[in-house]
């Protein structure tokens, strides 16, 4: 045999070794958990804006291809259900319109980036599972078993015999709603992991799957309910949502068999950081730091140090937009003042709003709010750049982890 003989054969083996080896990467499993805010609220169109800063032009050489269609993942496969606040399932490669359902046009969440970002970082194939139900708490629909049943306390309590309120029925009530969406979020991912080739076609079932990370992203409902956090805006005020967080970890733990599955919070941002609240945001002040604290406050703990991780969404949100949007609530107001004056014609209305459009915006910041949001705050303006910032921000802590 001779010597070129002897190199080709190998060369040939290397290149086989080398393919069997990538064949046996087991498939990464990442788990996306949450409310509206993990549905997603960004409209596609709101892509348009990250074209308009050198800031946001990388990211949408990620979310689009050379001719501006959106983007699909080669090795990134995706099964969601409660985008439409129900169970049905949506599955298949990664790309838009995983977010949330409704109106006319496709949403994404941070699950776009978030696996666009993945597959940058980890050369295997991979899965997301990914459960949201908009409106839904952690201290009621999410709680996790070990935290026990909720308990009503002692101002719900007497609020109930004020309004004449059956206390045996709501705490009926309000037993059959604990857990219950903890409970479907544990039944879709054991569905979908029973039969990962159902959802990934590619999955190689001799190299088998990895849990390899949790993402939570919810919190409004908790923060605005003063009921079950009567004295949110002080100090501790939101104890109870830290330790029912905690109880959260340990069961998914558990109950997925994953002791040391990493964690991220994505810890709820809406307005940004609250030291750079401007006089309209003051009364919200207190309240969101309390409760940005209660959320962050597992990843200190010494039982989950190194595999639990707090992601300060507050850090992504856009202050252009957002002060944009207040603007634009002017032009709301006096829209419905108008549309009150009965004197005016429809003609007129529309020429003083116009008008009044003009003072409050130049052409340009128009352009940028139009193309920028598409929903409200609370829901991160449904803005594209956001959102992308907060799943690639969710998958590099996950991998920190």
């Amino acid at each position: 045999m001779n010597r070129l003989t002897l190199t080709l054969l190998a060369a040939f083996a290397v290149i086989a070794l080398t393919d069997a080896r990538a064949a046996e990467k087991p498939l990464k499993v990442y788990i996306l958990v949450g409310q509206s805010n993990m549905q997603g609220h960004a409209q596609v169109r709101t892509f348009e804006h990250l074209a308009m800063s050198p800031r946001s032009a990388a990211m949408l050489k990620d979310l689009q291809t050379a001719d501006s269609t959106p983007r699909v993942c080669e090795h990134v496969w995706i099964s969601s259900i409660g985008n439409d606040g129900t169970e049905n399932e949506k599955h298949g490669q990664l790309t838009v319109g995983y977010g949330a359902a409704g109106g006319n046009e496709s949403k994404i969440g941070p699950e776009l980036t978030f696996g666009i970002t993945m597959q940058k970082l980890v050369d295997q194939p991979i899965l997301l599972i990914k459960t949201a139900w908009g409106g839904k708490s952690i201290n009621t629909d999410f709680r996790p078993p070990s935290a026990g049943p909720y308990e009503f306390n002692e101002q719900q309590l007497e609020n109930f015999k004020k309004q004449s309120v059956n206390v045996d029925e709501a705490r009926r009530q309000k037993a059959e709603a604990t857990g219950h969406y903890y409970r479907l979020m544990l039944a879709h991912v054991r569905k979908v992991l029973s039969d990962p080739k159902r959802v990934c076609p590619d999955y190689d079932e001799q190299a088998g799957y990895e849990l390899a990370g949790f993402v939570w992203f919810q919190g409004w409902n908790d923060m605005v309910d003063q009921g079950t956090y009567p004295t949110r805006d002080q100090p501790g005020g939101y104890d109870k949502y830290s330790e029912v967080m905690a109880h959260f970890i340990r069961d998914v733990r558990r109950d997925l068999q994953a002791p040391k599955l990493p964690f991220v919070i994505g810890v709820l941002g809406v307005g940004g950081p609250v030291e750079k609240y401007g006089p309209e945001e003051q009364r919200y002040r207190s309240v969101h730091s309390e409760f940005r604290k209660a959320m962050a406050a597992p990843a200190s703990m010494p039982e989950f140090k190194g595999n639990v991780a707090a992601v300060l969404t507050e850090n992504y949100w856009d202050p252009q937009l957002s002060e944009l949007a207040t603007r634009w609530g002017k032009v709301q107001g006096r829209s419905r003042e108008l549309s009150r004056n009965k004197d005016l014609s429809r003609e007129e209305r529309e020429k003083q709003l116009e008008a009044f459009k003009g003072e409050l915006f130049t052409p340009e910041e128009l352009d940028i709010y139009q193309k920028g949001t598409s929903n409200a705050a609370y829901h991160y303006l449904g803005s594209a750049w956001i959102l992308g910032q907060i799943g690639k921000a969710f998958a590099e802590a996950v991998y920190e982890l």
